[in-house]
C-alpha cells in the first residue's frame, strides 16, 4: 500500500475518467492526478524529435532534459514541460493520435510509473485520485479503492465530439466510435500493462448514467471504504 491512499479510476479512452476523477477528488478534498497527462507529455516531447529518433530511451532522456515534472496546481498534480503548464500542448490532435503508441513502450511506462509512485510516496498523506488504464492493476494493485469506468464506443464518441466541436452528427459519431474501438483493442492487447478491469474493481457503466450520478456513486463508494479520510462533500 502506498504511503498516500490511492483511489484508482481506470477505463478505456474517452470514458470520462479524468473529468470524473477530478470531480471526485474535488468533492472529497483529495488531490487529482491524471496519469494519461504524463503519457501525453512524453508524446509531446516525442513529436519534437525527428521521426527516426523516437525510441523510448531518447524520449525519456529528452523529457528529463526539458524538465517534464508534476506540480500541484488547482487541486491537481499536473505536468509542466519547459517550466510551463503543459496542458494546452498535450491536448492537441497530434498528441492524441500518437499517445497510444508512445504509452505502449515499456521504458516509457516504467518512467511514468516511477513518477506516480513518487507522487504517492511524497503526497503528505493527502489521498490521491489517479485515473488511467492500469492504475489498479499494474501501478497500484493495493489501491484503497478501485473503480473501472466504461461506456459503449458510441456513447464515448458522442461525448468526445460534443466536447470537441459542440455537435455529434451520426456519421462523425460512427467514425469516432470506430477509432475508439480500435484504440480499445490496441490498449487491451498490448504486451505491457494491457487495459483490463482489476478483479476487485467496482464497475461503473456510464452509458446511461448522468455525470452527477456517476461522481456521486464513486464518492459514496470512497466514503464507505474510507470514512476516516473523506471530508465534507464539496461536489
Amino acid at each position: 500500500m502506498p504511503a498516500t491512499p490511492v483511489i484508482a479510476i481506470d477505463g478505456p479512452s474517452a470514458s470520462g475518467k479524468s473529468t470524473t476523477a477530478a470531480a471526485v477528488a474535488r468533492a472529497l478534498g483529495f488531490l487529482h492526478l491524471d496519469s494519461g497527462a504524463l503519457y501525453r507529455g512524453l508524446t509531446a516531447v516525442a513529436l519534437d524529435l525527428p521521426p527516426g529518433d523516437r525510441g523510448a530511451g531518447t524520449i525519456v532522456r529528452s523529457a528529463e532534459a526539458r524538465g517534464l515534472v508534476l506540480r500541484e496546481a488547482g487541486g491537481a498534480l499536473v505536468p509542466f514541460l519547459d517550466g510551463r503548464d503543459a496542458e494546452p500542448r498535450i491536448r492537441s490532435p497530434e498528441v492524441t493520435a500518437l499517445v497510444s503508441d508512445v504509452s505502449a513502450l515499456a521504458p516509457v511506462r516504467a518512467w511514468v510509473n516511477a513518477r506516480l509512485a513518487r507522487a504517492a510516496a511524497h503526497g503528505g498523506g493527502r489521498p490521491l485520485v489517479i485515473d488511467g488504464r492500469d492504475i489498479g492493476t499494474a501501478v497500484f494493485p493495493d489501491s484503497a479503492v478501485k473503480v473501472f469506468l466504461t461506456a459503449s464506443p458510441e456513447v464515448r464518441a458522442q461525448r468526445r465530439l460534443r466536447q470537441r466541436t459542440g455537435r455529434a452528427d451520426p456519421g462523425d459519431v460512427a467514425r469516432e466510435a470506430a477509432l475508439l474501438a480500435e484504440r480499445d483493442l490496441r490498449d487491451s492487447t498490448r504486451a505491457v500493462a494491457p487495459l483490463r478491469r482489476a478483479d476487485d474493481a467496482v464497475v461503473f457503466d456510464t452509458s446511461a448514467l448522468g455525470f452527477e450520478a456517476q461522481v456521486g456513486g464513486i464518492v459514496a463508494l470512497v466514503r464507505g471504504r474510507l470514512p476516516h479520510l473523506a471530508g465534507p462533500d464539496k461536489f
